[in-house]
């Protein structure tokens, strides 16, 4: 039998939306770039680019820009996404105190 790829093992377990929700919280933790990443990831898991754009209504050109390495994602645009997905931003305060 042959070897899977550790991307297409990923994108399985990505497909769990509590997986995805844990990933993209490391993935955002370590840097924008990673973020990104991840989350094209978490899209590609959930069917791709051009059914996230089917659900969103953004334009599937302006979601690969989006994903992009160099991508620069309006708030609106990633929170319509990550809805879309199942997902949503959390805050959480830091341990050390506001000055």
């Amino acid at each position: 039998m042959p070897s899977r790829s550790y991307h297409e093992e990923l994108i399985e377990q990505l497909q769990d939306i509590d997986e995805a929700a844990e990933y993209l919280t490391a993935c955002f933790e370590d840097s924008e770039e990673v973020f990104l990443l991840g989350l094209r990831n978490v899209v590609e898991a959930h069917g791709g680019v051009g059914a996230a754009a089917n659900l969103t209504g953004l334009n599937r050109e302006n979601l690969y820009r989006m994903l992009s390495e160099k991508g620069n994602p309006r708030l609106s645009s990633l929170a319509t996404l990550l809805e879309s997905l199942g997902l949503e931003i959390h805050f959480t305060p830091t341990d050390h105190e506001a000055a």
